[in-house]
């Protein structure tokens, strides 16, 4: 549990980090705008409950993929299809920054190093 614990303010501190960075917020809210447009899309089109879209963006943006859901309209596939080349970028590259903010040193650690 303590491990969990570390792991967690180390996200949460990389996460900060993350957020003074421009590149990294534009990728934030578009990601965000990417999962509502999707949710959206999917609760309409589709028929699926709010957290059933949302959980469907989220495992398609992350590549994971949903094991038992495909859209069963030719729009939901043709949409499925932009959602998934465009989305996966953008959040490829959000979890690229956040992995950047957890393994660069501080600044003051580095300074520290060099005197």
């Amino acid at each position: 549990m303590i491990s969990f614990i570390l792991t967690l303010k180390r996200f949460i501190k990389a996460l900060w980090s993350a957020f003074k960075l421009k590149n990294f917020q534009v990728l934030f809210v578009l990601v965000l705008v990417m999962l509502f447009s999707g949710t959206i899309f999917y609760v309409k089109q589709e028929g699926l409950t709010v957290v059933e879209s949302l959980y469907f963006c989220v495992v398609t943006l992350s590549t994971v993929g949903h094991p038992s859901f495909e859209p069963q309209t030719n729009f939901g596939k043709v949409f499925t299809i932009f959602y998934i080349v465009g989305g996966t970028g953008l959040f490829m590259g959000l979890i690229g920054y956040l992995a950047y903010a957890i393994i660069k040193k501080p600044e003051n650690e580095n300074n520290n190093s060099k005197t």
